[in-house]
């Protein structure tokens, strides 16, 4: 690393991580380093939806490539979600963009290992350090370190948590945050579309079928994919049961098709024809005190955020994130020159962009826990479909403009986006 330059380093090369790399390396002071767990990167894991802001985020870093009709599938109705009756498979409702007039920033539908290869293609190789399981961090001074389970260690003038759910980092700048168990838990598969396309009345959109106790949705994605997801609750099953089922563990379609055969011809087919099924336990955490740690630590993603997946959101708010990290280095280092004494105003300001509003789904996901879903008629049900709150603040959500009424709040007589824009 040059003498005259910052060293970042971030724990974990996901989606996250890999978007807080394409954002920081844009900054000629910066050396950005990566510490992965896996052994390698491949394409793994199940759909992932990102939203207008996200895909935003995605454009201004520079990552054009994840934008392609190729990659991300755009229903051809131009809705973000239907959704359809559980028993009668008839529409209850049809959301809609409220400001959203250009089609590459509508709602997007990836498999997430294509997501993360578009994102992989602008990291050079070099700096991505796999086989690296992070066991703490630690800030000492002017210095941060990732130690891992090989005994070996990483050091750093600034630490970025993107580790996650069960982020390490997290853990060991606030040992006492709690992931909350919701109840419910996810079934989620990706395989060949080719596999469903003989099913009479598919529909061509994505769709959230909503049942009195079960959920389903299914999809297209990108290249050719298809995703089926079974959501439903498990009041019987305690947090100390919970423990037992592990994510991303092979699941049981059988009991899945089961559950859901009183269901409508269009899911009982789907689910006929998915292959497999992954499980994924459904936890949210509690919101962290703050997000700066020893003024050179902070967290992104779920790390910071963990929010149990509500809305499909996670995604976006990780791509939100490093946009808004990017601005706020420019913003303090706006003339080029870094000071070391000015990290932790860097991440203050990110801080007091992004917290406040994650802060606003946190509380929504934990109120809902233990609330239980299962409605004492149909009627009730459609009402509760119609009456969904609108999720316009979080899906369209404007980082840049968030980011600079922070600005002017704090009386550095900025207002409006186009202050703030790299």
């Amino acid at each position: 690393m040059s003498a005259d330059k910052l060293k970042v380093i971030i724990a974990g090369a996901g989606i996250a991580g890999l978007a807080v790399a394409i954002a920081l390396q844009r900054l000629p002071y910066l050396d950005v380093e990566l510490y992965e767990q896996a052994d390698e990167l491949k394409e793994i894991g199940a759909s992932i939806a990102i939203s207008p802001n996200g895909l935003r985020s995605l454009e201004k870093l520079g990552v054009l490539n994840a934008l392609d009709d190729d990659v991300a599938f755009r229903g051809p109705s131009e809705i973000p979600m239907i959704y359809r009756h559980w028993k009668t498979n008839e529409i209850i409702l049809e959301e809609q963009f409220e400001n959203v007039p250009l089609r590459r920033h509508q709602t997007a539908r990836f498999h997430r290992g294509h997501l993360h290869a578009a994102l992989l293609q602008h990291v050079p190789g070099e700096r991505i350090h796999l086989n690296k399981k992070i066991v703490t961090a630690s800030v000492h001074r002017e210095k941060v370190t990732l130690h891992f389970a090989d005994n070996t260690s990483a050091e750093g003038d600034i630490l970025i948590g993107a580790d996650g759910l069960k982020s390490n980092v997290r853990q060991s700048f606030a040992p006492e945050h709690k992931l909350n168990w919701t109840g419910k838990v996810f079934l989620r598969s990706t395989f060949d579309a080719s596999l469903v396309q003989h099913i009479p009345d598919l529909p061509l959109d994505s769709v959230h079928w909503w049942g009195l106790k079960e959920n389903f949705f299914a999809s297209r994605l990108g290249k050719g994919q298809y995703t089926t997801v079974a959501n439903f609750e498990l009041p019987d099953v305690s947090e100390e049961q919970a423990k037992e089922l592990i994510w991303d563990s092979k699941g049981d379609i059988e009991p899945v098709k089961e559950r859901y055969k009183d269901w409508n011809p269009v899911v009982k087919s789907l689910i006929e024809a998915t292959p497999y099924t992954r499980i994924y336990p459904n936890y949210a955490g509690d919101p962290l005190e703050t997000w700066v740690f020893g003024s050179r630590v902070t967290l992104v993603g779920d790390a910071a955020h963990p929010h149990g997946g509500a809305f499909a959101a996670g995604g976006s708010l990780a791509l939100d994130d490093a946009y808004t990290l990017l601005l706020a280095f420019n913003h303090v280092f706006r003339l080029g020159h870094f000071e070391p004494s000015k990290i932790k105003d860097v991440l203050e300001l990110y801080q007091q962009t992004r917290k406040p509003h994650t802060e606003k789904l946190l509380n929504i996901v934990l109120k809902s826990i233990g609330q239980s879903s299962d409605d004492s008629s149909d009627e009730a049900l459609r009402e509760r479909v119609k009456n969904k709150p609108k999720i316009a603040w979080l899906s369209e959500h404007d980082v840049e403009r968030a980011f600079s009424n922070v600005l002017f709040s704090a009386g550095h007589g900025i207002s409006g986006p186009e202050k703030s824009r790299i």
